[in-house]
């Protein structure tokens, strides 16, 4: 015979090898594991973004990390071949173990087992015996079954033929939910997978796999987006992003995938009348809410709607949630502050999310100017440690409080020793500038001074950074007399022009020396010019060393002055430089126009920190600030649409899963047997009872029942 052909007994040779695997996929052990590994790739899902373009994550993990989440499609878990696989097998696998086992337990729940063997009765751990003196077995019989009636049991009476007299066994059992609860939560599995592969991006990637669409990876308008790469609006499931700007509307949801995104179709589109948000005294976010009108394309009914976090509207079984909130385009109007010479000021207008040219010849190159975000709220901490009463962190014996020590530690989990002081610092604008090669530096930079503390002036702050993996770093510009960064942004132009530094030095040297003896200016012109040239940049620079500032300065020191004399040498240099630079400031407001800085201390402590902006604008990469003058702020609100048929499914399994669980946890399938003989005129009983656990409880009710059925003590087992 072949292989194919049928043996003795009439099955195929191939059911050894197919008995197997169906046992393996029917076994728990296996669906435990499926469930594991599940587990394991919902947590990797969970810490690491989906969908995301690939650049971040080159960014965030390294090439060869990168390379290999992607290979392995960890970058989209939840749509990734193997997840469907293990996901479609313990789909079969717990479907096979429901009907490999629920006809056995509905036949158990309806069977009372009323056919067990006598002797079977003393195999149980609980049992016991009495002697009914003046009660036949049939009366005890229809007395024992009304009791357990009466106590909810299901019973059922045999009778049984025998010498010496008929005998009777009473079969009850109570707590067949339990088995119920084995069928309603595996059900529950297999019912919310099922929901969530309805919900998930199955059906969408199977549009993608048979090659019918695909995802758009190029920018533009999205009405220039071919059909290619739209799904339509009959499309049965979808989860994407809607973004609607204030007195706009929208109608084009954006599916993102990791190549690319892809376009859903809604079948009515969405207007934003006005969107709300309020804060927390942190600067979080406490609510968000949009005023919308939905118009819908087939009727062109307009149905108004409100939408909360955690308040969704539903239209057409299309969810909308409130998912976050943007810039809907932001008009904003800049300043260009220049910062070396050869730049005139200009007025810049854009909108949040566009670019556009700097075509002033002082810049290097073509530049272009990108408006990437505004902030009109910006609350930050000011509340350090060293500035509550002037105490720093160091420990004082002297001033040890006890009680305040202990109550800073105790009480609410979110108590901290470092008091908190929380300012809105105002509006913040966030640009980047383009060079011809594409390469950007972005700027951060805040339209009011920033009162930082520590008796010093309040500050303009210019942030820089090089990528979006770095914090900003910021220039701290003091506020000048009328209230501006004029007076530092001259300084900062003068100190790039030899001819206002040779000025700044010769009004210096004439102040600073007796007319009378002009050996002496002339060497202190010579001594300031120097200094100041440092300062500026104006030298060539050690080997990987800053051009200018007071760094500058120190390596010209260490350079050429022995290190005996480089203390005072050093304090004679800075205090040639700091009023070389007073100069300067002067020179600089009396061409503006401006009245001269009067010699006091507001003018002192604005050139201390004057100077260390200036030394830090060394290292400024741009040569202009931009400053944010006036914006006209547009919101937008982000929601989130779904369209989630499976929703119910995965309802209906929750449901039965709870249902399932307490009635395995909580129900104890019980079972009781009582037999009864003739003996002496009267009936011998002989009782057992049966669980699924051993509990407590399970004592007790058998102490219970034996004293209530029988009157009389157990043979086995402990009184509770």
């Amino acid at each position: 015979m072949s292989d194919t052909s049928v043996a003795a007994g009439g099955l195929s040779r191939r059911e050894p090898v197919l008995r197997p695997m169906l046992e393996l996929l029917a076994s728990m052990r296996f669906a435990i594991a499926l469930l594991t590994v599940i587990c394991i790739a919902s947590v990797i899902g969970t810490v690491v973004q989906q969908h995301e373009p690939v650049n971040n994550y080159v960014n965030q993990f390294g090439p060869f990390w990168a390379e290999l989440f992607l290979a392995l499609k960890l970058n989209a878990v939840y749509s990734a071949w193997w997840f469907l696989l293990i996901l479609a097998f313990l789909v079969v696998s717990t479907s096979l173990c429901i009907a490999r086992h629920t006809p056995k337990y509905l036949a158990d729940i309806r069977n009372f087992k009323e056919d067990i063997r006598e002797k079977s009765l003393q195999a149980f751990r609980h049992k016991a015996a009495a002697h009914f003196a003046a009660e036949p077995p049939e009366a005890a019989a229809e007395r024992i079954g009304r009791q357990l009636l009466a106590r909810g049991w299901k019973v059922r009476v045999q009778r049984r033929e025998r010498e010496g007299g008929a005998g009777f066994m009473v079969a009850a059992k109570a707590g067949a939910a339990n088995k119920i609860g084995y069928i309603a939560a595996h059900s529950a599995i297999v019912l919310i997978c099922l929901g969530g592969l309805l919900d998930g991006d199955l059906i969408v990637r199977a549009q993608m796999w048979l090659g019918s669409k695909t995802p758009y990876t190029g920018g533009g308008f999205i009405s220039e987006v071919s059909d290619q790469h739209r799904l339509s609006e009959r499309n049965p499931t979808f989860r994407g992003n809607l973004l609607v700007s204030e007195g706009t509307q929208a109608s084009t949801a954006i599916l993102n995938q990791s190549d690319g995104v892809l376009l859903q179709e809604l079948p009515f589109a969405v207007e934003l009348k006005k969107f709300i948000v309020e804060h927390y005294s942190t600067g979080m976010p406490k609510l968000f809410a949009s005023e919308i009108v939905i118009h819908d394309k087939a009727t062109g009914e307009a149905v108004p709607k409100r939408i909360e976090v955690n308040h969704p509207a539903s239209y057409r079984g299309i969810e909308i949630y409130q998912s976050s909130f943007d810039d809907g385009g932001s008009q904003v109007r800049l300043r260009a502050r220049p910062l070396v010479p050869g730049i005139a000021p200009f007025e810049v207008e854009g909108v949040i999310g566009n670019s556009t040219p700097l075509n002033d010849p002082g810049l290097a190159g073509a530049t272009t100017l990108e408006f990437t975000a505004l902030r009109v709220l910006n609350v930050e901490n000011f509340g350090d440690v060293e500035r509550q009463g002037g105490q720093g962190s160091a420990v004082d014996v002297r001033k040890v409080d006890l009680r305040s020590s202990i109550e800073s530690r105790l009480g609410a989990g979110n108590k901290t020793v470092t008091r908190r002081e929380l300012k809105n610092i105002g509006p913040s604008i966030t640009y980047k500038l383009r060079d011809a090669a594409g390469q950007a530096r972005e700027y951060h930079n805040y339209m009011l001074p920033v009162d930082m503390g520590d008796g010093q002036l309040p500050v303009y702050l210019l942030g820089v950074r090089e990528t979006q993996a770095e914090q900003f770093r910021y220039l701290r510009v003091p506020i000048d007399h009328e209230g501006g960064m004029g007076d530092f942004l001259r300084m900062r132009v003068a100190l790039g022009s030899p001819e206002l530094r040779a000025q700044a030095v010769r009004r210096y040297a004439r102040a600073a020396v007796d007319g009378a003896r002009p050996e002496l200016v002339e060497q202190l012109e010579l001594s300031a010019s120097r200094a100041l040239a440092l300062f500026a940049g104006d030298h060539e620079p050690l080997p990987g060393r800053p051009r200018g500032g007071l760094i500058a300065v120190s390596d010209f020191m260490e350079a050429n002055v022995p290190l005996a004399e480089r203390e005072r040498a050093g304090e004679v240099l800075i205090r040639i430089l700091n009023g070389a630079l007073f100069e300067l400031v002067q020179l600089t407001r009396s061409q503006a126009g401006l009245a001269p800085l009067p010699q006091d201390e507001a003018t002192r402590a604005f050139m201390t920190q004057a100077v260390l902006a200036l030394s830090d604008s060394q290292a400024y990469p741009a040569p202009l600030a931009l400053e944010l003058v006036d914006f006209n702020q547009v919101q937008a609100s982000v929601f989130q649409v779904a369209r989630a048929p499976g929703k119910n499914v995965v309802y209906l399994g929750c449901a039965l899963l709870i249902i399932g669980v307490f009635a395995m946890l909580y129900v104890r399938d019980r079972r009781l047997w009582v037999w009864l003989v003739p003996e002496g005129g009267g009936a011998q009983a002989t009782m057992a009872l049966s669980m699924n656990r051993k509990t407590l409880d399970g004592e007790r009710e058998f102490h219970q029942l034996s004293a209530q059925l029988l009157g009389a003590a157990t043979d086995g087992g402990k009184a509770p």
